[in-house]
């Protein structure tokens, strides 16, 4: 069904055509065939194709070879309709007026579907390394099949082409033979019809490498012709044979196509002597006894070539097929010469090789890993398994209902380029612009389907050309995730955008965050802090992550305050000391820091290492409020002692007077797992341990709870061991002094 040279036909000879399909004879099924070239032989009679061949020629080609194929009549009758098409203004109303609605459907959707293998012939390259292109155009294929007389009516078409650019000696382009050899015999071949897939592959190979063709036809002595002569010959006495030995079989010739040898030659790097089988036998029988059996009679009657036998009944292959493969010389009947490969196989097997889900294909057709790898979907070989039912049933859909649609939730488009996209059936022109491309999906704005604007919702038909028209920037639009308005079809496009909107208010979160926190810094004067190590000493990965809880009011910027701010800095409030003594004290104040060669001299504990005996300690004299004391790893004493060393004083711990109990607060920091019960859990330890808690600060952040206890202890020593318990409580990650 190439592309016909047609010319709008007038409407007296569309009435011609309409009346000898009416006056044919009365309607009925058994008429169909007659009646629908009646009605498209006015048309096409005078019309050639694109290769030159008489449509009308080409028509009655078609419907022969559909016979051959196992088609109906009605079929038949469906390889004129189709040709008949281009000549109507209203093909699917005329045509459904006389033949039934069924028949219109069938002949424009295969019209449709040459029309859009046309556009992409050009584009689509089935070169080595294409396997993902090519097996889309098989889907797409398949697609467009309502019913499987589709994909019958193509395979039958490009076949008569083929076969009529052969007979007039008359080369096809490279874009159709490559097409014909690497979707429509492939195809063939899936759909079991063998006898049109080697022909398919044997006229496209014939076109594409005419010089190798003519050398392997001079290489086979004998012409296709007098080799099945030979085989038939052969199988004659072969069966023969195996019935006087009990043995009853039915054997069949398999004579190689050229396309095959040179397959085999190329795939396994054989010469051509090397390979075996130009000459095959399939020999089956009804059990697995009788398999070998007949192996048994085969290698005592031919000379067997031990290292090219394969049991593949005992050790099946990994798709499941099973045979014995055995390859022999037949010097008795004068040809030692000819090898010849003779298979062996029982019904089951034979109807599981050649029609089930892991079928002869398989292995035959090997990907661009050569013989070396197979590919195949599980998926879509049930679906051709599907098919293959379909095709026994043809005789039976004649002028029917129907057959049952071929990949129901998928659809093909194209690109203005002719590129094929694949998409979930009701996808809109959203969906395919995010299928392209994830920014050019952002940026839709528009899109032409078939050259006509459409509205963004309109669902996609199969074959349809979109062009998408985009802003250089902006973002998609709320209303595409609202599921009534359907502008979205796609769950992987519906993620997209969603991810966009999520995205955007988590940036405007972080801005938020952002911009409270260097005002904080401004205030306290530290624009020249690095954020991120801000970040790091705060317990956050990055920057960012810590603008992103403060954007959300989930951390106090009374936390950054705190870190910021040296002691003498602190509000008077919060600078009472913090040496604590317990009920049981004088209240004398002995036992506490010394400040060495200064007596009286007013001391505090700073709140931002909290230390406590026997911390190594120093002193910092600040201003009104006598010496705070740190420990001498605080990152505050270090900063503060290297901005002004000459109020640096030395400090030590005093004795506690006797019968005294002197406390000290630090703050110890935990980070968990948040969960119900964390915080219950870590303070009973306490609790247990004797140990005063006098102050909690807590926070979770995605599921990570950071928490600050403020207890009273006597010395660091006992806390060592109090932390380590502290450790050990379901979901705490660490637990340590501050």
């Amino acid at each position: 069904m190439a592309g016909v040279r047609a010319s709008v036909s007038e409407p007296a000879v569309v009435e011609h055509a309409l009346s000898a399909a009416t006056a044919q004879v009365a309607p009925g099924m058994e008429d169909m065939l007659a009646r629908a070239r009646a009605f498209a032989a006015p048309l096409i009679e005078g019309e050639t194709l694109d290769t030159g061949e008489n449509t009308l020629a080409h028509a009655d080609a078609v419907a022969a070879i559909v016979a051959s194929m196992g088609g109906s009549e009605a079929m038949q009758a469906a390889s004129y309709l189709v040709y008949a098409c281009p000549h109507l203004n209203r093909p699917h109303e005329v045509i459904a007026k006389v033949f039934g609605d069924n028949y219109a459907s069938l002949a424009l959707e295969t019209t449709k579907l040459v029309q859009v293998q046309k556009q992409t012939r050009g584009v689509v390259q089935m070169a080595d390394g294409s396997g993902a292109q090519t097996e889309t155009v098989r889907k797409m294929l398949l697609a467009f099949s309502r019913d499987l007389r589709v994909v019958m009516l193509r395979l039958a078409s490009r076949l008569q082409t083929l076969r009529h650019a052969a007979a007039v000696k008359q080369p096809v382009s490279e874009s159709m033979a490559r097409e014909s050899l690497q979707v429509f015999a492939p195809l063939a071949n899936r759909l079991g019809i063998w006898q049109v897939k080697w022909e398919l592959e044997d006229l496209s190979f014939r076109f594409l490498e005419p010089d190798t063709y003519k050398l392997i036809a001079q290489l086979l002595d004998e012409k296709r012709a007098e080799r099945e002569v030979y085989v038939e010959q052969l199988r004659a006495r072969l069966e023969r044979d195996l019935a006087a030995q009990g043995i009853e079989a039915k054997v069949q010739g398999r004579p190689k196509n050229i396309y095959s040898i040179v397959k085999k030659m190329r795939g396994k790097s054989l010469d051509f002597g090397q390979v075996f089988d130009i000459l095959a036998l399939r020999v089956i029988v009804g059990d697995v006894k009788d398999c070998y059996a007949a192996l048994a009679w085969v290698h005592a009657h031919f000379h067997p070539i031990v290292e090219e036998f394969d049991d593949y009944i005992a050790r099946p292959k990994p798709n499941g097929y099973q045979s014995l493969h055995t390859v022999v010389r037949d010097v008795a009947g004068g040809r030692p010469d000819k090898p010849i490969e003779i298979q062996i196989r029982t019904a089951d097997m034979h109807e599981h090789a050649e029609h089930g889900v892991a079928a002869h294909w398989a292995y035959k057709e090997a990907g661009a890993k050569g013989y070396a790898g197979v590919w195949a979907g599980g998926e879509y070989d049930a679906k051709i398994a599907v098919l293959r039912q379909l095709l026994a049933w043809e005789r039976d859909l004649s002028g029917g209902e129907q057959g049952r649609g071929l990949f129901d939730d998928r659809i093909y488009v194209l690109t203005p380029d002719a590129a094929i996209v694949e998409l979930p059936q009701g996808s809109t022109p959203v969906d395919f612009a995010y299928t392209v491309h994830t920014q050019l999906g952002h940026r839709c704005r528009g899109a032409r389907v078939d050259g006509a604007m459409v509205p963004l919702n309109t669902p996609l038909q199969n074959g349809q050309t979109v062009e998408v028209i985009a802003t250089k920037d902006g973002g998609p639009s709320r209303d595409w995730l609202n599921t009534e308005l359907g502008y979205l079809a796609s769950h992987r496009a519906r993620a997209k955008v969603r991810a966009w909107f999520n995205a955007q208010a988590t940036h405007e979160t972080v801005a938020r965050g952002r911009e409270a926190v260097e005002k904080l810094l401004q205030r306290e004067g530290r624009t020249a802090l690095k954020l991120d190590d801000l970040a790091t000493q705060l317990g956050f990965r990055t920057a960012d992550h810590l603008f992103e809880v403060v954007g959300k009011d989930e951390f106090s910027l009374r936390n950054i305050e705190n870190l910021l701010r040296p002691p003498e800095q602190q509000p008077a409030a919060d600078e009472a000391p913090l040496i604590r003594k317990s009920r049981a004290t004088d209240g004398s104040g002995k036992g506490g820091v010394l400040v060495v060669g200064v007596s009286s001299l007013m001391t505090q504990l700073a709140k931002c290492c909290r230390p406590a005996p026997p911390d190594a300690i120093g002193g910092f004299v600040t201003r009104g409020h006598g010496v705070s004391v740190h420990r001498l790893d605080c990152s505050n004493f270090r900063m503060m002692a290297a901005r002004d060393s000459a109020r640096v004083i030395d400090v030590e711990w005093g004795s506690a007077r006797a019968g005294g109990d002197v406390v000290y607060a630090v703050d110890v920091a935990v980070e968990a797992a948040d969960r119900q019960g964390l915080l219950r859990d870590i303070s009973d330890v306490f609790v247990r341990e004797k140990m005063n808690v006098i102050g909690v600060q807590t926070q979770s952040v995605r599921g990570t709870a950071w928490m600050t206890f403020t207890i009273e202890i006597g010395d660091t020593a006992r806390l060592t061991h109090v932390l380590g318990i502290v450790a050990g409580v379901s979901g705490v990650r660490s637990a340590r002094r501050r």
